[in-house]
């Protein structure tokens, strides 16, 4: 085989392999970031070895150091978030319950059973997938509203501190301004208790 067509393969090939890379960078980024199964394009329930073996495989393919796509650090940071969540053992807890809730919320709105055939169409594995999206958004806003209420408590708890803080430092500064004016406040009453002294000797007068 002459070196020009020797050539030309390997550039088809690098340029075979910088495609898949941005159609993987491009996957990824348009993945919903809330569900780490769909950002590291993996089924739910995995054990955690298929879930190390994705993310190496990916991460190696868009890793920023070996592409020129500039989107390749945001897909690299999403997809090392979505690993470190699904290897958190309550992280990931979370996550199933809510693919799990989103399951049964379509059962009940269609009044199936749980082996109703069309549970295994892909029509049905695609309103799945949406309706793991409204209720990942709908614990997400949850989460948001009570971290929210409990930020707000602390400030209310923080500002009533201050203020106790600022209260007693006050009492303090009043005790110890009081205390330095105690010599000057006995001068003072020893200083009047000896001019009425005075004046009462001057209205004495001599007897006969």
């Amino acid at each position: 085989m002459a070196n020009d067509e020797l050539d030309a393969i390997e550039a088809l090939e690098k340029e075979a392999t910088e495609f898949n890379k941005d159609s993987e960078i491009d996957r990824i980024l348009k993945a919903f970031k809330l569900d780490a199964y769909a950002v590291l394009d993996l089924q739910p329930g995995v054990p955690e070895s298929d879930i190390k073996v994705q993310y190496r495989k990916k991460s190696l393919l868009i890793h920023p150091d070996k592409t020129k796509n500039t989107q390749a650090p945001d897909a690299f940071d999403r997809l090392k978030k979505a690993q470190t969540e699904l290897m958190d053992e309550k992280q990931r807890e979370r996550l199933d319950e809510a693919i799990a809730d989103a399951r049964m919320l379509l059962i009940r709105e269609r009044k199936w059973t749980v082996d109703h055939p069309d549970l295994r169409t892909d029509a049905f594995a695609g309103d799945w997938r949406e309706k793991t999206k409204f209720v990942l958004i709908e614990n997400e806003q949850r989460r948001r509203k009570q971290l929210k209420a409990q930020l707000q408590e602390e400030g209310r708890q923080q500002k009533k501190e201050d203020e106790e803080i600022d209260q007693r430092k006050r009492k303090r500064d009043h005790e110890q301004a009081w205390e330095q004016t105690r010599e000057q406040r006995i001068g003072s009453w020893r200083d009047f208790q000896k001019g009425g002294e005075k004046k009462k000797k001057k209205k004495e007068k001599p007897i006969g």
